[in-house]
């Protein structure tokens, strides 16, 4: 399930809207004979990639998916869960049950029917987390959403004069650039946009297509090549997005945080004192230090070079 999980996890930022799954088929000798990812757009699915690859050699194999195999017709072709059966793949392990009310459960049971064995479950954390963006959207009803924050010590993200280029190193900046190649989606607010004309492209080699597109907070005027989001909740019509990277400024991150819609956070954090200087976030509705506990878990911390970056995860109920 490694394997499949990795593989998957690969084609984060690519598949939207469909979830990017990862599929390997290995022979009764457990080799690995067919490897397979969501594709660009959603489609071909990862099962349909792998089997592709496997070729004749599926015939008797293990199946081994992130997600269950979709078993809903449409025009676009045969249900991954139909091909399988066709291919006479004999037992089929998936991590995780498809929660789309098209498929949920019934691609397990066509496979059953057809007398594929069928286990469920393994590697279920680490697949629900290489697909967490689409499986924040079918919960939710929008994308999963990281905010990313630079800032120093003392929690500035600019001098008073708004001056912030560079508050990180290298090694950090260059991760900002493999976290938006995960994304579908770049937001900043108006502010940012006009003192910064941001590109919010990805600048790491052989990464340079897998920029994504590119998103402003603003009630003004709309700008040729950017969508337009005029409030944070307009992030419940973003149908086509699993990840949507909020990247500043200060007012747009307060906004999201404010209307509780930051799922994730990286916190990129510089080992410089600037004092007097932009805050981070202002006020988001926290009247009592009490009511903040509870609601954020790290979940990583390490160095990049001179800075430190910190992952943090909003607890939800649902």
């Amino acid at each position: 399930m490694a394997e499949a999980v990795a593989l998957g996890a690969a084609a984060q930022g690519r598949t939207a809207p469909n979830p990017n799954v990862g599929c390997v088929i290995a022979a009764p000798d457990g080799s690995i004979v067919g490897r397979g990812a969501t594709e660009r757009g959603g489609r071909p699915h990862a099962e349909a990639v792998a089997l592709a690859d496997a070729g004749e050699r599926a015939r008797g194999a293990t199946l081994v998916t992130t997600l269950e195999p979709c078993a809903h017709r449409s025009h676009r072709g045969p249900t991954c869960a139909d091909l399988i059966v066709d291919t006479g793949v004999a037992r089929v392990i998936a991590a995780l049950q498809d929660p789309d009310q098209r498929t949920a459960g019934d691609g397990f049971a066509r496979l059953r029917a057809a007398g594929a064995a069928v286990e469920i479950g393994e590697g279920a954390a680490a697949a629900a987390e290489s697909m967490a963006g689409w499986l924040t959207r079918m919960r939710l009803g929008r994308p999963r959403i990281t905010l990313k924050l630079a800032l120093s010590i003392d929690g500035k993200v600019a001098l008073p004069s708004g001056e912030s280029k560079w508050i990180t190193g290298e090694d950090a900046r260059a991760h900002v650039h493999l976290e938006r190649a995960r994304a579908d989606m770049i937001l900043v607010g108006r502010g940012t946009y006009n003192a910064d004309q941001p590109k919010l492209d990805v600048r790491l080699p052989g990464l340079e297509d897998w920029s994504p597109r590119r998103a402003l907070l603003t009630r003004g005027e709309p700008v040729d090549g950017w969508e337009t989001l005029h409030s944070p909740e307009d992030v419940y019509r973003l149908h086509d997005v699993n990840d949507l990277l909020v990247e500043g400024g200060s007012a747009t991150a307060t906004a999201f945080l404010a209307t509780d819609l930051v799922d994730r956070i990286l916190l990129y954090r510089a080992p410089i004192i600037i004092g007097e200087g932009k805050q981070s976030v202002g006020y988001i509705g926290l009247d009592a230090i009490g009511d903040a506990h509870g609601r954020w878990v790290p979940r990583d911390g390490r160095a990049l070079g001179i800075d430190r970056l910190e992952v943090y995860e909003r607890v939800r109920s649902s």
